[in-house]
C-alpha cells in the first residue's frame, strides 16, 4: 500500500469560484492517480478565505468565523491524506457564505429583502433553518444575529453556482471514479465540534461517527470504526449529537457500493487552549486518523472483493 501511494502521482484539481474574490477557487481535490485506497475525506466547513464583502456584512467577522469555522480541521485532513494517499476535498470558502452541508432548499427566505422573498412555497423551513444554520447561517449560539443587512436573491443564486453546486458535483464524480477502480468507496466527511460537556462521571466523547442512524454505511465498516477507537482506548459516540447531514443524504448510497460517514473531532484534542491554533495534540490526532483511515480502506475493499473487483490486492503486492 505504501508503495502504491509512492507510485501514484499526486495531482491537485481546482474548482468553483468564490463570489466577491475574481480567481480565487472554492476548493480543491487532491490525491493520487491512479488512487491509492478507495477512501475520500471531504472538508466543507473550515473554508478561510473571506472576501472583504462578507466581511463587512458580519456583524462580528472574527467571533463569527470561530463558531462556524471547523477550526483548521483541513489540516488534520491533510495530514490524514498525506500519510495515507485517501483523496482530499477541501473547501475554501467560508460556511458563513454558503454551507456545504446544507440542502440548496435550507434557505431562512426572511433573511432577503422584502422584494426578493419567494411567493411560491418555497418558505417552509427545515428544522435546521429554524435554528439559524441554513444553507445561509443567520445566527449562532452566544453571538445571535450575524448579519449586519439583508441578503439579495441574487448573492444566494452566485453563492450556489459558484461554491455549492460545483463542490458536489466534484466530490459525486469522484466518488465514482474510486468505486469504478475498487468496486466500493467510502466518503469520511470531517468536521470538528466543540468539546461537549461531561455529564456526571462519564467521560464525554472525543469523536462522534455518524452515519444517519444506519442510512449511509454498512454495519460491518462501522462496528470496525468503534473497534479502531476502543483499541485505542478513545471516547466515540454513535449519531449523537452528530448524525450526518446533507453531504451523507446526497452522496452515501450503501446499495451502490458508496459508503459514507461523518466523523466529528473533539477541537480540544487537536487545538490549543484557545481552541485557535493547533496544539499539542495535533500531530497525535492526525495520526491516529490516519490508522482509522486504513483500517476502514482495508474493509471498504473487501466489499469491491466481493463485487469481483482485485486492485487493492494487486497494488499492495
Amino acid at each position: 500500500m505504501g508503495d502504491a501511494t509512492a507510485e501514484s502521482d499526486s495531482q491537485k484539481r481546482l474548482g468553483g469560484i468564490i463570489p466577491g474574490t475574481p480567481g480565487n477557487h472554492a476548493f480543491s481535490l487532491t490525491g493520487p492517480e491512479p488512487s491509492a485506497i478507495p477512501v475520500l475525506i471531504a472538508v466543507p466547513h473550515a473554508g478561510r478565505a473571506y472576501p472583504g464583502s462578507l466581511l463587512r456584512a458580519l456583524r462580528n467577522p472574527e467571533s463569527t468565523a470561530l463558531k462556524l469555522e471547523d477550526r483548521l480541521v483541513d489540516r488534520i485532513g491533510l495530514a490524514i491524506a498525506k500519510e495515507t494517499g485517501a483523496t482530499l476535498l477541501v473547501a475554501n470558502a467560508p460556511r458563513a457564505m454558503i454551507d456545504l452541508n446544507r440542502s440548496p432548499d435550507d434557505v431562512d427566505w426572511q433573511m432577503f429583502e422584502r422584494h426578493d422573498r419567494p411567493e411560491n412555497g418555497r418558505d417552509t423551513p427545515s428544522q435546521r433553518v429554524r435554528g439559524g444554520l441554513g444553507l445561509i447561517p443567520r445566527r449562532v449560539p452566544g453571538l445571535g444575529e450575524l448579519w449586519k443587512r439583508q441578503h439579495r436573491e441574487s448573492e444566494l443564486a452566485a453563492r450556489i453556482a459558484g461554491v455549492h453546486d460545483p463542490y458536489h458535483r466534484t466530490l459525486s464524480e469522484a466518488l465514482a471514479e474510486l468505486r469504478a477502480r475498487w468496486g466500493a468507496a467510502v466518503l469520511v466527511d470531517l468536521h470538528s465540534m466543540p468539546p461537549i460537556q461531561p455529564r456526571g462521571v462519564t467521560r464525554p466523547p472525543e469523536f462522534v461517527i455518524g452515519d444517519r442512524f444506519g442510512e449511509s454505511c454498512h454495519g460491518s465498516l462501522v462496528a470496525a470504526t468503534f473497534s479502531y477507537f476502543h483499541e485505542h482506548e478513545r471516547i466515540v459516540a454513535h449519531n449523537r449529537p452528530y448524525s450526518g447531514g446533507y453531504v451523507l443524504q446526497r452522496h452515501a448510497a450503501p446499495r451502490a457500493g458508496i459508503y459514507g460517514i461523518q466523523l466529528e473531532i473533539d477541537r480540544s484534542i487537536y487545538l490549543d487552549n484557545e481552541l485557535i491554533r493547533p496544539g499539542s495534540g495535533f500531530a497525535a490526532t492526525a495520526s491516529l486518523l490516519s490508522g482509522l483511515v486504513l483500517k476502514m480502506a482495508a474493509e471498504v475493499t473487501l466489499f469491491g472483493e466481493a463485487a469481483g473487483h482485485g486492485v487493492w490486492r494487486e497494488a499492495a503486492e
